[in-house]
């Protein structure tokens, strides 16, 4: 299902000219015009993501996000006609997530508001594995290899591997998702953040170094298995 974004400007042209680009980005798209119908739409829609201009008739888009903030979580990239300091001061203060001055290019928002979503969803994918770590069973066994959740240790046929921090955390996760396909974009993510500076050898080093501990023969893997031009599965 398309993410929602509500657009809030009174400047109908800009309303166009932002649904009509979001929509093409793949977007659902909703419009509001002043501040009291923002609030309307953003209570009913419930959108995951709100653009809003400050200067709005009637209710403030200061006031608005004020607002929203109070009543819901929903990540808001605040519009300005200037390029002040303390209107950026004033609309962080309030509660938006980002703040971009007119007139800006439309590459830069829609990259903007591509930020302001994986960083939406990578927190509540966050949320989401914390839950399921938490329901997990404390052992995850594939035949003679265990990996012990409790001591941060992995066993294989009963002896303990000298693992690395990062390799415990990238068996782990593969053996949380024991079947999948996971791409080495997907991995960084997971085991070393979104915030991580880096690239994928990254993930294929330390697909080797685990190789070496677990695999019977390293170059012909049976529990990691690369999935050419896509990433790797575990198999377990």
């Amino acid at each position: 299902m398309p993410e929602k974004i509500l657009v809030v400007d009174d400047e109908i042209s800009l309303q166009e000219t932002l649904a009509y680009n979001l929509t093409r980005e793949g977007y659902q798209v909703e419009v509001a015009g002043d501040g009291n119908q923002a609030l309307h739409l953003a209570r009913t829609s419930k959108p995951d993501l709100v653009i809003l201009d400050v200067m709005l008739p009637g209710l403030d888009g200061f006031e608005v996000c004020r607002i929203l903030r109070q009543e819901a979580n929903i990540p808001v990239l605040m519009l300005t006609a200037r390029d002040d300091e303390i209107d950026r001061v004033v609309g962080l203060e309030v509660g938006a997530d980002d703040y971009l001055a007119k007139p800006f290019s439309m590459r830069e928002l829609i990259a903007r508001v591509k930020a302001l979503l994986r960083r939406v969803r990578l927190i509540r994918e966050d949320i989401v594995t914390e839950k399921q770590e938490a329901e997990q069973p404390k052992i995850i066994a594939f035949d003679n290899l265990v990996i012990d959740l409790t001591r941060r240790e992995v066993k294989l046929d009963g002896k303990v591997l000298p693992l690395k921090p990062k390799e415990y955390e990238l068996l782990l996760f593969m053996g949380q998702q024991k079947g999948r396909l996971l791409t080495r974009e997907l991995i960084l993510e997971r085991v070393w953040g979104w915030g991580f500076v880096g690239d994928s050898r990254t993930v294929d080093v330390h697909i080797r170094w685990l190789r070496e501990k677990i695999e019977p023969n390293p170059e012909m893997p049976q529990r990691i298995i690369t999935v050419r031009g896509a990433g790797y599965r575990f198999e377990g």
